[in-house]
């Protein structure tokens, strides 16, 4: 009897901003089920937007990634059998897989000038189910006029005029829309790029990804994804489309609820213990009471089936309550090398903190652990106990008298 072999899953971050709460949520989900199941976790770099991507912002998401403890199988830094792992550096397979999609019938070229040119799934304007000036309304010697003189153009997806493109997804379950519904849409555009629906169905193709977990904002993006896996004749993976992270208000989280970047709050003294555990919780349930997990303990705890279908709600609170909850139970060694920063910025390091006084020190952080709500609070509490004494012989006079027992 045969058996599955084991996950595929990926993250693939677009490096235009830093690593957000939302997308460090689901890059955990999937480093989880991998780690549990004993498969492999990718990290793959959407850089096709070359205006708004840049290196800063790669380093930034790799940082993120790295404080929270998500390392990669497969990806930049490390390399794999599918690289290269940035999208800008894969351009001419997506380019190959288009012509194949015109050569198979599933595809045409769009001949119309200023056709839209989108940079995000989420802009591409529904509109006509066909559209003039194509190579499906041109007859073949004015098709065959313009491609001998390279006349720009696009290339849309055919989709098919009737039926219904479905797909079962493991939070949702089946999901299914009317393919009347959904427009040709480009997959490439006249100027050589791949959109975002044909970049990453060719990487998860070629990266054999089995399971594709996500935000829920990308469930309208999957039919068209599905009619191209299948157009491709390639197998399509199992989604599970996770809910959105919503700020105290239910609304998008955003920068006007705080701090949205993982890093943000790295520099505000959370511990990446505490955020690895309060991320895991935003959607998903261990299916008891059990609050505080380490990541150990997630990776055995862990299951798709966990997560549910209702927007997750962000609570600044119960992150700080469980980031003192991290602190008081981090081994000693790690909450003596997580604070140091924070003692050295306070000019509180001693160096004897690594010999002769360290014990010393594990005494003061045990006294100073229950009260901390963030690694910022112990220096605060440290400085009376590390200085010397000074009394101020005013308030000695008035306040201490010596009494002599016989």
């Amino acid at each position: 009897m045969s058996t599955a072999p084991p996950p595929r899953v990926r993250f693939a971050p677009s490096p235009t901003g830093y690593l957000h709460v939302g997308g460090a949520r689901t890059a955990l989900f999937n480093w989880l089920l991998a780690r549990r199941t004993g498969g492999a976790f990718v990290l793959r770099i959407e850089d096709t937007d070359v205006e708004r991507s840049s290196d800063a912002m790669v380093q930034g998401i790799l940082d993120g990634m790295r404080w929270l403890g998500l390392t990669w199988d497969e990806g930049p830094e490390v390399g794999g059998p599918d690289a290269p792992y940035f999208q800008s550096q894969r351009l001419d397979r997506y380019r190959a897989a288009a012509a194949r999609l015109i050569v198979s019938g599933h595809a045409y070229y769009d001949y119309r000038q200023g056709e839209a040119r989108t940079t995000r799934p989420e802009e591409e304007a529904f509109g006509p189910k066909r559209y003039d000036d194509t190579s499906l309304t041109l007859d073949a010697d004015e098709v065959a006029r313009r491609e001998a003189a390279q006349a720009p153009r696009a290339i849309r997806f055919r989709v098919p005029v009737e039926g219904r493109t479905a797909f079962n997804d493991a939070v949702h379950g089946e999901i299914g829309f009317d393919n009347a519904t959904l427009e040709d849409f480009v997959v490439l555009r006249s100027d050589g790029h791949p959109t975002y629906h044909l970049s990453v169905v060719v990487d998860d193709l070629e990266m054999r990804i089995t399971d594709v977990i996500r935000g829920d904002d990308h469930i309208s993006n999957t039919p068209k994804q599905v009619l191209l896996y299948e157009a491709l004749g390639a197998t399509v993976p199992r989604f599970a489309h996770v809910p959105l992270i919503l700020g105290p208000d239910k609304k998008r989280l955003s920068k006007r609820h705080g701090a949205t970047s993982v890093m943000e709050y790295a520099a505000q003294g959370v511990v990446p213990e505490a955020m690895v555990n309060f991320l895991a919780l935003l959607g998903w349930s261990p299916g008891d009471n059990q609050e505080l997990f380490s990541a150990d303990e997630l990776i055995a705890r862990f299951d798709l089936a966990g997560i549910s279908g209702g927007d997750a709600v962000f609570n600044p609170e119960k992150l700080e309550w469980m980031n003192n909850q991290h602190l008081m139970r981090l081994p000693d060694d790690v909450l003596v090398a997580q604070v140091r920063p924070w003692l050295e910025r306070a000019g509180l390091w001693r160096d004897s903190f690594d010999t002769a006084e360290r014990a010393w020190l594990i005494e003061a952080l045990a006294l100073l652990r229950p009260r901390a709500k963030r690694l910022g609070d112990i220096p605060d509490g440290l400085a009376p106990l590390a200085g010397e004494v000074v009394f101020d012989d005013v308030a000695v006079a008035k306040h201490v008298t010596v009494e002599v027992t016989p």
